[in-house]
């Protein structure tokens, strides 16, 4: 089993859409939604909820009213004003930090494990099994979550004897992309010729670096800015990295993406559908 995570160093440059275009032409695959703080795969696979969990992470507390003797230790002593006038928590503001649950004098506040999250076991349209989840807001811990939607995915994938498990990381560096990438067979970075997509494109090739993890490189909208393309296969070249495929603009896309569909579904006789193919056969 081929485990690819398809990243980006920075959002909006069209990892999801990608991502989604390859499920439709892999076969025998297991799709995770890995960006679980801002998933948006689900917008165009569309897939059918089958089982849903909640993601258990930190600590939540709560004051009984009724025991509170009102002393306004936990209040002045959280950092984050959560404890409002009432001697409420806000959940929001909330760190779950449990000063306040250690300060109490009369243990009027309980603690219990934090819902932070969910994650669901789906099937596509086409029938492709699909792991994704969200955080609630203003949770943190998306790194666990993304660990945890990985896990179910592998355990589907054996399950199914799934050849493949398609992933769509989390844009940026950060924790949750750590998770995404660390121990699978590809990262397949996504970038755009502009000077963030550069930027953002040097560090993310460090951090698969050191993970010691295999890394190929595609260009979107490559014909943007010429000079920049330029740069970023000279980049490539430097990291010793294969830059695999440059994909025009073409607002073909954004009407696809308008409509709800992946432009293999949408126009499937394009020119960009022959490259997406190239590109499945170069990493599968």
């Amino acid at each position: 089993m081929k485990q690819i995570t398809v990243i980006s160093g920075k959002g909006g440059t069209g990892k999801t859409t990608l991502t989604a275009c390859l499920s439709q032409i892999a076969k025998n695959i297991v799709v995770a939604d890995c960006d679980v703080d801002a998933a948006d795969l689900h917008l165009l696979l569309f897939p059918k909820i089958k089982e849903k969990y909640n993601f258990f992470s930190g600590k939540a507390y709560k004051i009984d009213t009724n025991e509170c003797i009102k002393c306004n230790k936990c209040r002045e002593l959280c950092r984050f004003n959560a404890i409002n006038d009432n001697f409420t928590i806000n959940r929001i503001p909330c760190d779950g930090c449990g000063a306040c649950y250690y300060v109490c004098p009369v243990s009027a506040i309980s603690e219990t494990e934090n819902c932070a999250g969910v994650y669901y076991i789906s099937s596509t349209e086409n029938s492709i099994p699909m792991i994704h989840a969200s955080l609630h807001t203003a949770e943190d811990n998306s790194g666990k979550l993304v660990a945890q939607v990985r896990k179910e995915a592998k355990k589907k994938a054996e399950g199914t004897n799934a050849n493949y498990i398609l992933i769509d990381g989390p844009p940026g560096i950060g924790c949750p992309v750590n998770a995404a990438i660390v121990g699978v067979d590809l990262a397949l970075i996504v970038t755009e010729p502009t000077l963030s997509g550069i930027h953002d494109l040097k560090r993310i090739i460090q951090i698969a670096k050191y993970f010691n993890v295999k890394s190929m490189v595609i260009v979107n909208k490559y014909d943007i800015n010429l000079k920049n393309t330029e740069e970023i296969e000279n980049i490539c070249h430097e990291q010793g990295l294969k830059c695999i495929a440059k994909i025009p603009y073409d607002e073909i896309v954004v009407k696809s993406l308008v409509a709800g569909k992946v432009i293999t579904e949408f126009a499937p006789d394009h020119e960009i559908n022959t490259i997406i193919k190239k590109i499945w056969e170069e990493i599968k």
